[in-house]
This record gives C-alpha cells, structure tokens and sequence, in this order.
C-alpha cells in the first residue's frame, strides 16, 4: 500500500463528486485526489498506470461497469491485487445483496454516504486515518 498515493474517488455523481473534493480539501491530505465517473474509465487507469493508489472510494450503482463489476475485476488482476489497495465501497443506501456481493468480492469496508458534511468530513477522516496505520506488505514486482 502505497500511503503517499492518490485517493482514487469512483463516482458518477457529479454533485457527490463535488462534495467529496469539497471534503477532501478543507481535511487538507497530501494525497492527489483523482476522481473516475464510471468504472471503465478507472480499470483503464489502475491497469494502465504505474503509479500504486493509496486508496480506492467506489460507488455501487454507475455505468458501464458498476462498482461490484468492478472490484471483481480489481480482485482478479493478480498485480493490482498484489499493491493491496484497500477497496471501499461508498453508496446512498446499503442493500443487503449489494453489501453481501461486496465483501464476497474481498471488499475492505462498504460505507453509506452521509448527506451531512460534517458527518462525511468525519467519516473520511476516519477511514483515511486508519489506513495511514495500517500495516501492509511491501509490493516487490
């Protein structure tokens, strides 16, 4: 896990786009934040890049590739599998299939959204700080 890497965001809301770099700039993390509006576009951009993600927010419900499609793919690709990105699900409501179909794809935590700003700041806090002190393996290729 590469703690200095960019926060990848996965969303095709552009209002919730806006409200997570809203977020994301008043918490002031070092990270580049780097914001995908369907899953295609960020495979094309993890498969493609050499550079190693600290972490990944994706939505559920998006075009072309949905987040679950999307972490399946993540998972099965034995080099982004091997940088252990944590994987995080963000979406307006948990169904119960959809948080079952995520952890059976080896998802790292699914998070409902708050609409509240504060509640979100702290919520972001949380899960960044707490993969900032998580220990992972080194990623030799």
């Amino acid at each position: 896990m590469n703690k200095k890497g960019p926060i990848i965001i996965i969303e095709d809301d552009l209002d919730d786009q806006q409200f997570l770099a809203d977020v994301f700039e008043q918490l002031q993390y070092p990270n580049e934040i780097i914001f995908f509006g369907d899953g295609e576009e960020a495979l094309d951009y993890l498969t493609e890049t050499t550079i190693e993600p600290f972490i990944i927010f994706s939505d559920i419900n998006m075009p072309k590739l949905n987040g679950i499609e999307l972490r399946a793919k993540v998972h099965e690709n034995e080099d982004l599998r091997m940088k252990s990105i944590p994987y995080l699900f963000f979406s307006t409501v948990a169904q119960q299939k959809h948080v079952i179909e995520a952890y059976s794809k080896s998802v790292q935590g699914f998070f409902v959204k708050p609409s509240d700003f504060i509640k979100m700041k702290a919520m972001i806090k949380n899960i960044v700080e707490y993969w900032q002190d998580c220990v992972s393996p080194n990623y030799v290729k």
